[in-house]
């Protein structure tokens, strides 16, 4: 089952801008090791699982994934071959929005080899740029 809110305020919403650096989850918090994005972009529901799941599976359920990002943005699009006019059309799927700098997934309770590699199978399924990061401690 896909990841999207149980309610919203609005069904629909504007496509926007993202601009700048992200300021707020930017660090691993939870976990010792994480995946940063270097791009920003959309990243959809279908996406966010995939990469979940190659993390699970990679790592045969041991260690903690720990998924730092939601998608809280309705994208929509009108039907094929539809006349132009007649109102926007209905929420079709589900994307968080990412800055440059997002942290998307971190892992727990794992060696740094075994983490490198799970990370690097979830960045195959991101469709932007990401990097693997470790926790820095003292900070």
């Amino acid at each position: 089952m896909a990841l999207m809110p149980k309610r919203v305020k609005w069904r629909k919403s504007q496509r926007g801008k993202i601009r700048g650096l992200a300021t707020r989850g930017n660090k691993v918090s939870f976990g010792e090791y994480g995946l940063q994005s270097m791009e920003p972009g959309w990243i959809t529901a279908r996406q966010i699982e995939a990469g979940r799941v190659a993390a699970t599976h990679y790592l045969h359920r041991e260690g903690n994934v720990y998924v730092r990002i939601f998608p809280h943005k309705p994208v929509s699009s009108k039907p094929l071959e539809t006349r132009m006019g007649k109102g926007k059309g209905d929420p079709e799927f589900w994307v968080a929005c990412i800055r440059e700098g997002t942290m998307l997934f971190e892992l727990g309770g794992v060696e740094e080899n075994v983490a490198r590699n799970a990370l690097v199978r979830v960045a195959s399924k991101m469709p932007c740029r990401c990097r693997f990061v470790k926790r820095r401690h003292g900070l």
